[in-house]
């Protein structure tokens, strides 16, 4: 990977840890995190020797969200309603990318997620807050629309259109204790221990199959949306079908029954 500016990336093992890296601008996503946050999220389609990434940010807040000051949302000038769409793309692209690479992404969210920040973490697998977390769909707040960059797919699916839509059409901000009780976040824990969370549940991933993990998040983005339980269990059992026939599959057999840690090979 190129050298970074944006985002820092640190690979313990099968475990990456992406930090937002722009502390002095409150983590603010700027064009050019943008085009590094691709990268990365492309990446991961290739690299299956990473399994878990986990999403935090560098300094007092998560994100404050896009950098509305960049010449990419204020240069003037013929074409820029054709600028403005493909500087969309671009921020949606991520959230794209997040969803459909194969490795589950735990977000750990302190101080404010706001905005496209707050679309990060909802594009995330699992999520964990600190204390003082605080998100909002900011977008709302400057004169834009309420959904934007996932946000009006992904809330109403993770919490119900009630609570998304109390959220989405006010620029409300949801703190950490309503987020928990919502279901957003699955935990609270003190900000100097998300790290420490976040490998915990990351490390308990990497004790399943790799095409067991990859496959079961592929399927819960499906199942999301399946018309009916029907097609659910159609896909269900081909999925199964396929990793019943793996090396890894008899190697969990062969550790479950000989009371041992497996040692899976992707196979």
């Amino acid at each position: 990977m190129a050298q970074l500016s944006t985002i820092t990336v640190e690979s313990r093992g099968a475990i990456d840890i992406l930090t937002l890296n722009r502390p002095a601008q409150l983590n603010s996503v700027s064009p050019d995190m943008i085009v590094e946050l691709t990268a990365y999220f492309s990446g991961l389609h290739d690299r299956p020797t990473t399994r878990v990434v986990l999403l935090r940010g560098n300094g007092p807040q998560f994100s404050a969200g896009a950098e509305l000051g960049s010449d990419a949302f204020a240069a003037p000038g013929k074409g820029r309603p054709q600028r403005q769409l493909k500087m969309q793309q671009n921020y949606s692209g991520v959230i794209r990318l997040m969803r459909s690479c194969p490795q589950p992404i735990i977000g750990l969210v302190h101080g404010a997620a706001c905005g496209a920040g707050f679309s990060f973490l909802l594009a995330c697998d699992v999520r964990f807050a600190a204390p003082d977390a605080r998100m909002n769909a900011a977008y709302i707040r400057i004169g834009v629309g309420g959904c934007d960059m996932g946000s009006g797919y992904l809330l109403p699916r993770l919490v119900g259109l009630s609570v998304a839509s109390e959220f989405l059409l006010t620029g409300h901000f949801l703190k950490a204790e309503r987020a928990k009780a919502i279901g957003l976040v699955s935990d609270i824990v003190p900000a100097e221990d998300l790290l420490t969370k976040g490998i915990e549940l990351a490390e308990d991933m990497l004790r399943v199959s790799p095409m067991g993990l990859r496959m079961t998040k592929q399927a819960l983005n499906t199942l999301i949306d399946a018309p009916s339980l029907d097609a659910a269990l159609m896909m269900e059992d081909r999925q199964q079908v396929i990793l019943l026939e793996t090396n890894d599959h008899a190697e969990a057999v062969a550790a479950f029954r000989e009371r041992r840690s497996p040692t899976y090979s992707d196979q």
